[in-house]
């Protein structure tokens, strides 16, 4: 059975980088979860990051997202939330708490200083950037994440890209290491 990760909303609202978590989610190699508080938080981001977004695509994009991987929801979570302690921020009980309600072993968010180890260490869980999360799935099938990438970039019509721009697009979002080695899988 494979391990089961929490993505925090902070890493689902680059596009390219949601394109990418979620195709590794469907792949197999790991087990993909996240709430509704999740999403929300994700959505409210975007919208203020693109104001040129109207309610109908935003609505639609989400509703996209949600049929994008099988059994990814997460409830029941909620009743955890005021017993979780030790986090910087308050508000980011709710991704702990969804953790804990599914079994995750990894909280996949880009801001690692809100999830401390020794807390999370607790839960029997840990965060990982995306850049070592993805490192970890190449560790695991090499051939199946650089798969994930030629469909990605296959899937990119407006304009179209090829692997090493949707390589490139994913190292400005953080993803320098993973990046720089997928590039070498892919020989380009």
């Amino acid at each position: 059975m494979p391990f089961i990760v929490v993505y925090d909303a902070c890493v689902l609202h680059p596009a390219p980088l949601r394109d990418l978590l979620v195709r590794l989610g469907r792949t197999g190699l790991c087990q993909v979860k996240w709430s509704q508080q999740i999403l929300d938080e994700c959505f409210r981001s975007i919208s203020r990051q693109r104001p040129n977004l109207s309610p109908g695509q935003l609505a639609r994009s989400r509703e996209l997202l949600e049929q994008a991987i099988l059994d990814v929801q997460v409830n029941g979570h909620e009743e955890l939330i005021e017993g979780i302690t030790g986090l910087p921020d308050p508000d980011d009980r709710h991704v702990v708490a969804a953790a804990i309600r599914c079994g995750a072993q990894v909280i996949v968010t880009s801001n690692l200083k809100d999830f401390p180890e020794q807390v999370l260490a607790h839960y029997g869980m840990e965060a990982q950037h995306p850049d070592d999360f993805v490192r970890d799935l190449l560790d695991l099938d090499e051939p199946r994440v650089a798969r994930v990438i030629r469909e990605q970039a296959a899937c990119l019509k407006n304009p179209p890209q090829t692997p090493t721009e949707v390589l490139e697009t994913l190292r400005k979002q953080g993803l320098t290491l993973s990046a720089a080695l997928l590039q070498e899988v892919l020989g380009t």
